[in-house]
């Protein structure tokens, strides 16, 4: 019963945050080139989401190492669906990467769009690399942040797996700093079976330290993909340990 009740609750937010979203597009556009108003009414709706179970816990770690004016490439591990609002904690105007097919669902499809973020056909790599580097260069000269999943699709395990390059290849044309964020307790969000939601969930997310456009432009890609991969699954690994 308490999952219904929720999952009408998420309709009426939903619906509404994304009628505010179309409105807010269409009057502050000619001045808010950066969709920072759409952005912050996803933040809002976020919130609303994770503030009414009582027993849901969220936290986030290494935040004095943001630099709020600045744009990044973040780099996230994808665990699962739940992740793409859980970085909405961060206090960054970020526009996301994500496959196409994501269009397709109700809600979460339409506010990628009014978002500006940037929607790829990932069956085509060769044109899906070139939007990619097109569109994000274009939101980062805006002073906007490009946020993306290396490894290019869900862990099914919840492990860090090889990254791709096109995040790398990205931060490298457009002169940015990398920032990998790592995010665990997203697979967790909803009950084994599918059916209900957890009320005991906890979600942690820790900013590492970012990776200097400097060294994105001297350092081997390759090498410099393992090493922040490795990062990462060091941190992940120790999140899950002051979970357990």
């Amino acid at each position: 019963m308490r999952s219904l009740l929720f999952n009408l609750y998420l309709l009426v937010i939903c619906t509404l945050c994304l009628l505010l979203s179309v409105a807010a597009l269409v009057v502050c556009y000619p001045f808010d080139r950066r969709r920072r108003v759409v952005h912050e009414l996803s933040r809002i709706l976020v919130r609303l989401f994770f503030v009414v179970p009582p027993r849901w816990r969220h936290r986030i770690e290494g935040l004095e190492k943001l630099d709020r004016k600045r744009s990044y490439v973040l780099l996230i591990n994808h665990n699962s669906m739940f992740d793409i609002p859980a970085l909405y904690y961060l206090p960054l105007n970020f526009r996301w990467v994500s496959k196409r097919e994501v269009w397709k669902f109700p809600f979460f499809g339409q506010m990628l769009y009014l978002h500006g973020d940037i929607l790829i056909d990932r069956g085509r790599g060769t044109q899906a690399m070139a939007q990619l580097l097109r569109e994000g260069r274009l939101w980062l000269d805006r002073g906007v942040s490009v946020a993306i999943f290396p490894e290019g699709t869900r862990s099914k395990d919840g492990e860090i797996h090889r990254f791709k390059q096109g995040g790398f290849q990205l931060a490298r044309e457009a002169g940015a700093d990398l920032l990998p964020v790592v995010i665990d307790g997203t697979r967790s969000v909803v009950a084994p079976g599918g059916l209900c939601w957890n009320w005991r969930n906890r979600i942690a997310l820790r900013i590492l330290d970012p990776v200097p456009a400097e060294e994105v432009q001297t350092a081997d890609p390759v090498e410099l993909a393992e090493r922040t991969r490795e990062r990462m699954a060091a941190a992940l690994a120790d999140l899950r340990k002051q979970r357990s």
